[in-house]
């Protein structure tokens, strides 16, 4: 399996649309307590988006628009600007603990011209998006999917992500290390077996993790076996399976590391979780 599938099966992105059609007010998204990104399409007219810091720029053909993360941001279309769009919600396994997620520039704004793939994508998402036909959300929401791997295909290929573990998958040095502590995150890795995967020295290896993944091997290893862990115990999987599972001797071992991170235990944590999606749904 590829290095870019071995990340997003490691840590689950699902899109729900949540509006088609015509845009010709100013909405709101993000801000909120939800840790949805968003996804948005502009099929074609135009529209004014404005981020969470007051800029401004204007859309004047079809692109997407994507928000990785649940940052305030708003669009603005009268009805002369003809505006038609697709808006969806970025959903996270883990919420915005997703690496993939803190991986990507706050915005990416990117022209459906800009990839042949794009293009192919997005007119079956368009035509699906016209008609009223059975399976009509279920197809665009996969068709969204299908998208968003082509646009972390173009990010990587763009250099948009300079830091960060879609970065590290994208070095030569570092991507079989990432792939492999994704692979065993119960593994008790040692500095000294992580840089011999890399085929560097302990201390090159040390200081080329942390320039680009922003935090030592150990603190990615910890932080990755959490977020593994709270997968898994949103699949109902008992707390002491979880801690063996992801490397622990014991669930209060893990309660801690857990606790460090989140500032919640592992039951304080679901709770929290099952809580906030009921209020969602």
């Amino acid at each position: 399996m590829d290095k870019m599938s071995e990340a997003l099966n490691h840590f689950s992105v699902s899109i729900g649309v949540f509006y088609t059609g015509n845009l010709c007010l100013q909405v709101a998204y993000g801000g909120s307590d939800k840790d949805d990104g968003h996804l948005h399409f502009l099929q074609s007219g135009r529209l004014q988006l404005t981020d969470q810091h007051g800029n401004h720029q204007l859309v004047e053909e079809p692109s997407v628009i994507f928000f990785p993360r649940p940052d305030l941001h708003r669009l603005t279309a009268n009805q002369d600007d003809k505006a038609e769009v697709v808006c969806a919600a970025v959903r996270y396994g883990v919420g915005t603990q997703n690496p993939i997620a803190n991986a990507l520039p706050s915005c990416i704004v990117v022209k459906l011209s800009d990839s042949h793939a794009f293009e192919a994508s997005t007119k079956l998402l368009f035509d699906e998006a016209r008609h009223q036909r059975p399976g009509r959300l279920a197809m665009i929401d996969r068709l969204s999917e299908i998208f968003l791997i082509n646009l972390l295909r173009h990010a990587l290929d763009a250099g948009f992500t300079d830091r960060g573990m879609l970065a590290a998958l994208s070095n030569p040095k570092l991507n079989g290390v990432i792939v492999a502590l994704q692979a065993k995150p119960s593994a008790a890795w040692s500095l000294e077996e992580m840089a011999e995967l890399a085929t560097m020295s302990r201390s090159r290896f040390a200081s080329a993790f942390k320039a680009t993944l922003g935090q030592s091997p150990g603190d990615y290893l910890m932080g990755l076996r959490v977020v593994i862990a709270q997968e898994l115990l949103k699949k109902g999987k008992p707390v002491s399976w979880v801690a063996n599972e992801v490397g622990y001797a014991n669930t209060s071992a893990l309660a801690r590391v857990f606790r460090k991170i989140t500032g919640l235990s592992p039951r304080e944590w679901l709770a929290q979780e099952q809580s906030s999606r009921e209020t969602i749904d």
